[in-house]
């Protein structure tokens, strides 16, 4: 074969270029209908209140204010609520995870005695649940009502999760080096703190994703099982600032409308400042998170 035939470039027949133009074009509407919710937004939480009521905003800022942002760090409740769900993504997450590892671990196992019955029955609650009154009575049974540990504890383990890291660790951690440690006098803790979790890097930062992205946005167990303002997560501080907002009383007419105006700059203004977090970790955890999903998803 001959440089000149090698380096021949193929031509692409018509049909292949149709292809790639359709392809792009979806691509492109795909990436504007992504990204434009997004600038509205960030627009929206800079621009003065009257612009933003009025809808003069619909893509860059209209005369920059910062009234928004400015109202938000001098609130005490929302300050206070944005270091709770800060509290609760740190603690739940680490929770849930190490929960997590432990209990798919031991079911990823060939030796584990029982491990399919109980597989079944971890399965079973994914499809069916108590109910939201059993589940109340059982955290009240506990003690846990109106406590941190109510937004920590009850849900910590999704069920899913534990499927991906159970099949993770079924297709990553070779039985061969089990037999090998075990050869070795290695102890199961020592196994898997030495062994398992730092070959199971990418499936734990799967995990720690899809774990604190749950927790930063859950708010419905705040609802049900708080009571106390001062443990309220930052959702459950937005919902009441809105409802407040929203709601009616006797007040002159101006200030109706200047708090209505104010109410909807807050939204946008708490929705860049609540996206921070997961916006700040996906990063570090993104160059895993295709490869955890991957590899824990070819076996059942």
């Amino acid at each position: 074969m001959t440089t000149t035939t090698v380096n021949r470039k193929i031509r692409e027949s018509a049909g292949d270029r149709a292809l790639m133009i359709a392809i792009y074009t979806i691509l492109t509407l795909v990436l504007i209908a992504v990204i434009y919710p997004l600038i509205y937004i960030v627009s929206s939480s800079i621009s003065s209140p009257a612009a933003v009521t009025s809808g003069k905003v619909w893509l860059w800022p209209v005369d920059i204010s910062f009234k928004g942002f400015k109202t938000l760090f001098d609130t005490p409740a929302i300050m206070k609520g944005y270091g709770n769900s800060l509290f609760y993504t740190a603690a739940g997450t680490f929770i849930s995870v190490a929960l997590t590892v432990m209990l798919a671990y031991p079911l990823s196992r060939k030796t584990f005695f029982g491990r399919s019955p109980i597989m079944v029955i971890i399965t079973f609650t994914m499809i069916f649940s108590g109910g939201l009154i059993p589940t109340y009575l059982v955290v009240k049974s506990l003690h846990l009502i109106d406590t941190r540990w109510a937004l920590l504890i009850p849900n910590a383990i999704w069920v899913w999760q534990v499927i991906i890291a159970r099949s993770f660790f079924q297709s990553s951690i070779p039985e061969e080096l089990i037999e090998a440690s075990e050869i070795d006098g290695c102890s199961d803790l020592r196994f898997m703190r030495s062994v398992v979790i730092p070959l199971s890097k990418p499936i734990i930062a799967v995990l720690v994703l899809m774990y604190a992205v749950g927790q930063w946005n859950a708010y419905f167990d705040a609802l049900i099982y708080l009571k106390s303002a001062n443990l309220f997560p930052l959702q459950l501080v937005l919902r009441s600032i809105i409802i407040q907002n929203n709601s009616s009383g006797i007040m002159d007419a101006m200030k109706q409308v200047e708090r209505q105006q104010l109410a909807e700059l807050l939204k946008y203004a708490l929705i860049v400042v609540a996206t921070l977090p997961v916006l700040m970790i996906y990063p570090f955890v993104q160059r895993f998170f295709v490869q955890g999903m991957l590899v824990g998803s070819v076996k059942g």
